[in-house]
């Protein structure tokens, strides 16, 4: 059967068609559509769509895919590629190669992460600009990035600079932060990783630098913890932090005592998710790139959600293998795991892993190209250029892999086994560890076919723990990697898979079923025939909730003959889910020790990470955190994240919770009379070519009024750059009109004052200012107050730049987690939340920053 791309055919669909026959394929799963029209449907730069279902892109990537193994031996065929893709039944791969592959209108990178930066350079203002410089770079073409800054001097480190003393790291931390957000990659914010040792003097710091409120919120942050600070903690004993870090002769150094700061970064794990914990040296103890350390291959950082450590400047993409697919007979007393066909199945997998390295490195060319053809100076493209050559080295040296899994939790369902239980864990082990085997058997057959990778080097991983345990259990795949070597450096692991699990309609990663039945709502008029109106929003909009059946949770009860199409009582829908495999094995209810064991043991078996996070509910002490980050060091666990129920950010509500979704939120109660002094914040933002200034006041830290209006031209405010605060006092003119004055210390501590605000800025803006600041003091919820600016239709551009800056400073101030009425542009969910200050879809993860 001969098969043409899409992007040969030269037809153009609108969104409806693309929609319409997309929800057909996906059986009415209305989410499932537009989550792949919006993020994955081929697209030109004018937003035309190419691609009909999702039929037409994996004839994209089976084409392309087929493409490359025709130039080795024994290639597999088209078809054969496009049956093992096509509707994302058995091979998925996952985000950057499924929008990239193939798609000649964008010049983008296939790897979903890359970590940056060179641990022989010193910390100079020169070398932290070369990072962020590189890290926006990477994240133009789709990539999120990881760096470490512990080679950065600890505050009050002699410089020779002006300054004389260093800043130490969280100035940088809000720099690379500040960058992140600047980045948009097609409606997605850039994604970044921040880590830093604990052997650093200003670990402490970094731990606490989130936990300020709109502070580093383009980052996840994660601390590199060594078994020598581990066994400190356990033996209440004390911990030399040094700079240079593990340094035998430091510059600088100091005794802590363990306990104390680990109880901080247990702390503020427990109360917002951060910091997360790599255990540094199981995880380069166990990597295999760090056998080549010497030569370019010492892992310094992970990736944004931590399942790939990297070393700098190379890069991986992610493939996930959907474990669903291989039970038989699912949800039946027939049940069974295929293992022959998973086998079979994983070993192509990691082929198809090699030949995206090959198209991979297509991109790289391409992107070199342009760089080269672009008609800046040499000097301005330099460090782009530099760094792709850089990344294309370590990508033809290495030739990196991510194969992974998802649904874990719908495939212990379907056999019977419950998530979290002994026989779930010791399942589940069986499998990833079957995969690994079968992983590698493939990366050596294709070494003997294609070569090895090329510093490959038995001697330099007989040690290897890794390679001990596959010695262990297949010695004839042990003695054909001594003897032929490998394809790919590193090729197992565990992401994340959200929009991924959406179209397989599985669980997503690791990770047990979040819940079986869960609400959404949708919005109604309340003046249509028979329409049920839940809840009136602070806006005045109208809406349904309605119950949602989890996939698989609704094929066990099709196979167990239970109606899906009755409207059941929430009662009657718990004595359901009493009676099927997904009880007490959702994300909330599984034995959170027995989790984190579970994947220790798997751990084993996936020569990179896992991206699992730990959810406890809302009441769990800190001493239950404390338990599972100890837990998980002893089992050999690389890292983790413990999330406690409405700690940061909220997703889908319990069908019986009792606080329903998009209910009223609590009110802020202010003073009735306005104080004569606010403190206050300074909030500079830049809405097209123009510069803003927003003044922000603040009672008890909360948005009690706000005045914004152009910064730095002839009619705005002078103010110095390096204010950020300081206080508005209300007076009066001469004439007995109110006035508002800004005030501030200068730089040697003197007092200084802008006088009457309102008569710098345009009287349109401080009109709106005046109404916008009536709601703050009324105590309108700030999301809504966010809502009702969004929704201001005003006709000059200038006036919409200013409602854009308006709603972009309030923002800042928006706890994680805070609910937001109205639905997500991108798919239509009703799961938005204001999450690390940008409204965030959980659906389907699309995020507006602006």
């Amino acid at each position: 059967m001969e098969m043409k791309t899409a992007t040969k055919k030269k037809t153009i669909f609108t969104y409806d068609d693309a929609y319409r026959a997309t929800l057909e394929y996906f059986e009415g799963d209305d989410l499932a559509a537009k989550v792949w029209v919006s993020k994955y449907a081929l697209k030109d730069s004018e937003g035309n769509i190419y691609e009909q279902t999702p039929d037409d892109m994996h004839r994209r990537i089976s084409s392309e895919i087929s493409r490359i193994e025709a130039k080795y031996p024994n290639p597999l065929s088209e078809q054969k590629v496009f049956d093992l893709i096509k509707n994302f039944k058995y091979i998925i791969p996952q985000g950057s190669p499924m929008t990239g592959i193939g798609n000649h209108f964008q010049i983008a990178s296939l790897s979903n992460c890359f970590v940056i930066g060179n641990i022989t350079d010193g910390d100079s203002y020169g070398s932290i600009m070369k990072i962020d410089e590189e890290q926006v770079q990477l994240m133009k073409r789709r990539g999120g990035v990881g760096h470490d800054l512990s080679n950065i001097r600890p505050k009050g480190s002699a410089v020779k600079n002006s300054a004389l003393t260093s800043t130490g790291l969280v100035p940088f931390m809000e720099r690379y932060s500040n960058s992140t957000r600047e980045v948009a990659q097609d409606g997605r914010r850039g994604a970044l990783m921040l880590s830093v040792s604990i052997n650093h003097p200003d670990s402490e710091d970094f731990v606490d630098a989130k936990m300020e409120q709109g502070k580093i919120t383009g980052a996840n942050i994660s601390v590199r913890i060594d078994d020598e600070f581990m066994k400190a903690v356990v033996k209440n004993k004390g911990y030399i932090q040094k700079y240079p870090i593990f340094s035998d002769h430091p510059k600088f150094q100091k005794e802590i005592k363990a306990t104390d700061l680990w109880k901080k970064i247990i702390h503020n794990a427990w109360k917002s998710a951060e910091p997360g914990v790599l255990f540094w040296d199981t995880i380069i103890r166990e990597s295999l790139p760090d056998c080549y350390a010497d030569l370019g291959y010492e892992t310094v950082s992970t990736n944004p959600c931590g399942e790939i450590p990297l070393c700098p400047y190379d890069s991986c993409r992610l493939l996930a293998v959907n474990l669903f697919s291989y039970v038989e007979n699912p949800f039946t007393k027939k049940a069974k795991f295929n293992f022959d066909l998973f086998k079979e199945h994983v070993g192509y997998a990691q082929r198809m892993m090699d030949d995206i390295i090959d198209l991979e490195i297509e991109k790289i060319d391409a992107i070199l190209a342009k760089i080269e053809a672009d008609p800046e100076s040499e000097e301005i493209k330099s460090t782009e250029k530099n760094l792709w050559i850089k990344i294309r080295k370590k990508t033809i040296e290495g030739r990196r892999t991510g194969v992974g899994i998802t649904a874990e939790g719908d495939m212990l369902a379907a056999l019977g086994i419950r998530y979290g239980s002994k026989e779930g864990n010791e399942f589940s082990t069986l499998v990833h560890k079957t995969l690994a085997l079968a992983a590698y058997r493939s990366s050596v057959e294709m070494a003997k076919e294609r070569g090895a990778f090329a510093i490959y080097d038995s001697k330099r991983e007989t040690k290897n723990p890794f390679i001990l345990r596959i010695k262990e259990a297949d010695p004839k795949l042990y003695k054909d990697l001594q003897k032929y070597g490998r394809r790919n450096i590193a090729l197992l692991t565990i992401a994340p898979t959200g929009s991924t699990s959406l179209m397989s309609q599985t669980t997503s990663g690791i990770e047990p079923v979040f819940l079986p039945v869960y609400k959404r709502r949708r919005k109604v008029n309340p003046n249509d025939k028979d329409v049920r109106v839940d809840f009136v929003d602070e806006v005045g909009d109208s809406w349904e909730e309605y119950m949602v059946f989890h996939h698989r949770f609704k094929q066990w009860m099709e196979a167990n003959d239970i109606d899906t199409d009755k409207k059941y009582t929430q009662e009657e829908i718990n004595k359901i889910i009493e009676v099927s495999p997904y009880y007490k094995a959702t994300s909330n209810d599984v034995d959170w020790l027995s989790k984190v064991e579970m994947q220790g043991a798997i751990q084993k078996w996936v020569d990179h990470s896992i991206s699992v996070t730990i959810n406890i509910p809302n009441e769990a002490t800190e001493e239950l955190v404390n338990q599972l980050y100890i837990k998980a060091w002893e089992v050999g666990c690389k890292g983790v994240t413990v999330y406690r129920d409405g700690s940061r950010s909220g997703v889908l509500i319990s069908a019986e919770d009792k606080k329903e979704e998009g209910a009223e939120a609590p009110k802020t109660v202010f003073p009735k009379k306005r104080p004569q002094i606010l403190e206050a914040d300074v909030v500079r933002f830049q809405n097209n070519k123009d510069k803003w200034i927003a003044f922000v006041g603040l009672i008890d830290g909360k948005p009690y009024e706000i005045f914004t209006g152009l910064a730095d031209d002839e009619e705005g405010i002078l103010l110095p750059r390096w204010v950020n605060d300081g206080v508005i006092i209300k007076n009066r003119d001469e004439d007995g009109k109110s006035r508002y004055d800004f005030q501030f210390k200068n730089l040697r501590g003197y007092k200084t004052t802008i006088e009457g605000l309102s008569h710098k800025f345009n009287p349109e803006f401080w009109n709106y200012a005046k109404l916008i600041s009536g709601t703050l003091r009324h105590g309108m919820p700030l999301e809504n107050v966010v809502e009702l600016i969004n929704r201001m239709e005003l006709n000059l551009e200038s006036i919409n730049n200013w409602k854009a800056g308006v709603a972009r400073a309030l923002k800042r101030y928006i706890a994680d987690g805070t609910h937001a009425a109205g639905k997500c542009s991108s798919c239509g969910s009703d799961q938005v939340m204001y999450q690390e200050g940008c409204l965030t879809c959980k659906n389907c993860g699309s995020s507006k920053c602006g």
